[in-house]
């Protein structure tokens, strides 16, 4: 006669994700990059041509302004990669870390949105780098948030690696049209 052993380790949990996949993660994230220092560059030129506002340099510097507008595009996508590196940081080591990523990045948008308003500038050029700086942000966050739900390896409870084989185990491989009384495409009548 056998005898089971009893085992007092609890069951190990499922995991909810396999940890992230650097290559989409970055990936996005230097597009994020690209689309940061995009925006910098419009938000400026919209600011000194459309709106006469000359941000981040005298207005004689003309509406490409001076080196504070290549300073400013460069910080941009310097922020939309240290916001991907944050978000790797996450995935390896919170639990939900979409939620976490959308709090830092939000406080930090806040942080770049009142500091314009600490400097001796006009109020128009406040308002203006202020909202230059809430749109990247916004920009910023969503992008590294969306690219990051792509960039999570799922997994299953079958352990790291799973995946769901196509089709299920549970649909039969071989039918016969009628079998069961559903009618297939191109099937005719009955």
């Amino acid at each position: 006669m056998t005898i089971p052993m009893r085992n007092d380790e609890p069951a190990p949990r499922p995991r909810q994700h396999g940890g992230p996949d650097p290559g989409p993660l970055w990936a996005g994230g230097a597009a994020t990059a690209a689309v940061a220092a995009l925006i910098a560059l419009v938000g400026i030129l919209v600011s000194r041509w459309l709106l006469k506002v000359p941000i981040l340099a005298p207005s004689r510097a003309g509406a490409w302004g001076d080196a504070s507008t290549g300073a400013y595009i460069a910080a941009s996508a310097g922020a939309a990669v240290v916001a991907t590196a944050i978000m790797h940081l996450l995935l390896l080591a919170t639990p939900r870390p979409q939620i976490f990523f959308g709090w830092i990045i939000a406080l930090g948008t806040i942080i770049a949105v009142v500091f314009p308003f600490s400097t001796t500038a006009p109020v128009s050029q406040k308002v203006a780098t202020a909202i230059v700086d809430l749109v990247l942000g916004i920009a910023i966050g969503s992008l590294i948030n969306s690219v990051s739900y792509r960039a999570v390896r799922r997994t299953s409870s079958g352990g790291p690696g799973y995946q769901r084989s196509y089709p299920p185990a549970s649909y039969p491989q071989s039918r016969t049209p009628g079998d069961d009384g559903y009618r297939w495409p191109g099937e005719p009548g009955r």
